[in-house]
């Protein structure tokens, strides 16, 4: 394939959506983490994605739209507490998952009656998916743009470093700089009566019973497959371990308060619980190129941001010998 477009011109995003179109793919940033990119609409290209990524055919994606005149398209029955939420925090990391409309297939959803999507806040997707709406373009979707159950990618270095054997010479990455955000979009199911969230990310738990006026509800037992919702999933090719017993030649992710054992190799201090987010998945990947065989961690507490920074820790470290992620 091609080196990594930066230089992500309006002509640039204009070839791109013909790509789109043409039934290509296109790896592109969004502000939680890298996109690999296919038309919405397309079966063949979305199964071909479904293969580049190594994703299960019954693992639904989240489409992306440009904006919410798009949601009508996608979907059906949208309640009231929806709109608000589309309202407070579109452009922004949250996926919604509504009931599908007659326009979606099943290659889509895993074969569920619901759908995700989002509208992301960043400036190059966004215009990526503007341009691939001027020549007919529905929607992109785009699961995170690494192999299935592995770190997500949050710098198209990262994306060209994981698929590039896998992506043809026509593909394209486009290079927006670092994501903002760090970790995936909070998904909610909106398709009760009240908010149910699948799985948190920076649209927090608070932010969404202010918008809404509704109390959240508990998951249930049989809710809707979503992106990430596997037990392990986010891990790196290192055994993830939580505490501070780092031994000499571990890795090791905490506060910058905590002070690294001794002999360990420190990987990332983040100071604040948006700088953790912003810094774990790169934290990752540099121990798996440093050949690390255990990263030690020690979550952030508290609410907010840092419930998702421990769901993405807590599932990357759910690995063992006998549960390779790739295979399954």
């Amino acid at each position: 394939m091609d080196a990594i477009i930066s230089m992500c011109t309006l002509d640039t995003l204009t070839k791109a959506a013909a790509n789109l179109k043409r039934g290509g793919i296109v790896a592109f940033p969004t502000e939680t983490v890298y996109g690999l990119g296919v038309d919405a609409t397309n079966e063949a290209a979305v199964h071909r994605m479904y293969q580049v990524k190594g994703r299960p055919a019954d693992h639904p994606v989240i489409v992306h739209i440009a904006s919410k005149d798009d949601v009508n398209y996608w979907t059906q029955n949208v309640p009231d507490y929806a709109v608000n939420l589309m309202r407070d925090f579109w452009p922004g990391p949250m996926t919604l998952l509504l009931e599908r409309s007659e326009n979606v297939g099943d290659f889509i959803t895993g074969r569920q009656s619901v759908v995700g999507i989002r509208i992301p806040d960043h400036v190059i997707a966004l215009n990526l998916l503007n341009s691939f709406k001027k020549v007919g373009g529905k929607g992109i979707a785009a699961p995170s743009a690494n192999r299935f159950g592995a770190v997500s990618p949050t710098s198209a270095a990262a994306v060209k470093a994981e698929l590039e054997e896998y992506l043809a010479p026509d593909d394209q990455i486009l290079d927006g700089g670092q994501s903002i955000i760090g970790v995936e979009s909070t998904i909610i199911d909106c398709t009760k009566a009240n908010p149910i969230v699948l799985r948190p990310g920076a649209v927090t738990a608070a932010m969404i019973e202010q918008s809404t006026g509704i109390v959240l509800t508990t998951p249930e037992s049989e809710a809707p497959r979503v992106s990430g919702s596997l037990t392990q999933h986010y891990s790196p090719n290192a055994f993830v371990r939580l505490g501070v017993d780092a031994a000499a030649g571990d890795g090791f992710i905490a506060l910058e308060a905590i002070a690294t054992p001794a002999g360990a190799i420190r990987l990332a201090s983040p100071k604040t619980d948006e700088q953790y987010a912003r810094e774990l998945y790169a934290a990752l990947r540099a121990g798996d190129e440093q050949q690390l065989e255990s990263i030690w961690i020690v979550p952030p507490t508290g609410d907010g941001l840092a419930v998702a920074i421990r769901d993405r820790i807590e599932r990357a470290s759910n690995y063992s010998d006998s549960c390779q992620v790739e295979g399954i």
